[in-house]
This record gives structure tokens, C-alpha cells and sequence, in this order.
């Protein structure tokens, strides 16, 4: 019997922090879940750590939308739930988003969580508030909001964008053409490095940019190279 639920975590250099995500989904594999792992070639330990606490671990070039997209291609769950590493979900998470889906009654369901950032600035509350505000009015999602959909609705999208930046905001847009997402209102918790490291009014008005230049037409190639 296929398992109602596969998730596939994505990571790349997490040693430090892959044990936090994964362990609590020791409940949820007993419960019956898919726990697959897709490592971008890692130069650390994550591999190693992750065997420990999935059900199956791949090794494929890096790349957001590639990690994603291999994960689902060898899942075998009616329902699809895509994590960072760095993001941890609640406990129940697994039953709350089968629990939404069956409530949905709709094939082509999909939606995500509202999402808490983690660390020292207090503006990363504020960022989290408008992040997910503006997510419950456009419909938009991030890939830090652990991005959930039935199978049916991830092939009718044909899946994550095969592109180096902004997968997630374009199979969003695609997934809202089939319908529009649930918002849950529990949270997930991801790790705010990537603000406070590169400067959280610096991250803030870059990402801002990028979407802006996205929306205008400019193409994803060009968008990651100010990004990286």
C-alpha cells in the first residue's frame, strides 16, 4: 500500500543541523510516513547522519529545484510535503497536512505553513509576519514555508522549475492556477543565518528586488548571480 505521505527534505553541507530536522520524523516514519533525503553532494557528514533517520538517502548535483525534483520522482506517497534542512516542521505536522488534504476533497490541493525565522535580530519576526501575510494574499509560497501538494498536483505542474533561483515562487504561480492554497496556521521554524549573516536589511531589500525584476520578465540565470 503506498504511503499516504513522502517528505522530501533537501540539504547540502547540513551536518550541524540535519539531525534536528530529521529526528523528530522518527514519529511520523512509525507512523507510517516516507522520509526520503536528497544531499547535493555534501564535503560534510550529513549523509552519514541522515541514514540514520530517513528512508532513503540520494546524492545528486546541487540545486534546489534538481534536489526537489529527484526526491518526488522516487516517492512513493499520495501527498508530497518538501522541506529545507534547515526548517523543522511540528510534530504533527505529517497528521495536519493529510488531515487538510483529505478535508480539501480536491485532487489538485496543495498549500503550506506559516513559517517562524529563528535567531537573534528581532526583525526576523517582522519578517516572518510579512512573509506570511503576503503569502495568504497572493498565494505565493516560499520553500521556507514547507511547501505541501497532492501528486496529482505536483505532475500537473510537472514539478519544481528546473531553475537556479525563484523554483519555488514559479511552481506557486503554477500550482495557483489549479487551485488556491491551504494556509495553515502552524508553524515551521527555519533558521535565520541567511538574513543575519549577510545583513537582515540587506537580504531584505535584495529578495525584494529580485522578486520585483522576476515579476518583470528578467530570467532566473540572471537573478542568481546577484543573489549568490
Amino acid at each position: 500500500m503506498p504511503a499516504q505521505l513522502s517528505v522530501i527534505v533537501i540539504c547540502l553541507n547540513e551536518g550541524a543541523a540535519i539531525t534536528r530536522t530529521l529526528a523528530p520524523m522518527d514519529a511520523w516514519r512509525a507512523r507510517g510516513v516516507e522520509v526520503i533525503v536528497v544531499d547535493g553532494t555534501s564535503e560534510d557528514d550529513t549523509v552519514e547522519q541522515a541514514y540514520q533517520h530517513a528512508n532513503r538517502v540520494l546524492v545528486v548535483s546541487a540545486g534546489r529545484a534538481r534536489q526537489l525534483n529527484a526526491g518526488a520522482a522516487v516517492a512513493k506517497g499520495q501527498n508530497l510535503l518538501f522541506l529545507h534542512a534547515d526548517t523543522i516542521a511540528p510534530n504533527d505536522a505529517d497528521q495536519i497536512i493529510c488531515s487538510s488534504i483529505r478535508q480539501a476533497d480536491n485532487p489538485m490541493t496543495w498549500g503550506r505553513f506559516n513559517v517562524r525565522i529563528e535567531g537573534q535580530s528581532q526583525w526576523l519576526a517582522v519578517i516572518a509576519f510579512m512573509m506570511n501575510w503576503r503569502s495568504r494574499i497572493t498565494g505565493i509560497a516560499t520553500g521556507d514555508q514547507g511547501l505541501f501538494m497532492t501528486r496529482a498536483a505536483y505532475d500537473a505542474v510537472g514539478g519544481f522549475a528546473d531553475q537556479p533561483i525563484m523554483e519555488d515562487i514559479e511552481t506557486s504561480q503554477r500550482l495557483c492556477q489549479l487551485s488556491w492554497p491551504i494556509c495553515l496556521p502552524q508553524k515551521v521554524t527555519t533558521s535565520g543565518r541567511r538574513w543575519e549573516t549577510r545583513g537582515v536589511w540587506r537580504t531584505i531589500m535584495l529578495m525584494w528586488s529580485l522578486r520585483w525584476r522576476y515579476w518583470r520578465g528578467e530570467s532566473a540565470a540572471s537573478l542568481a548571480k546577484d543573489y549568490r
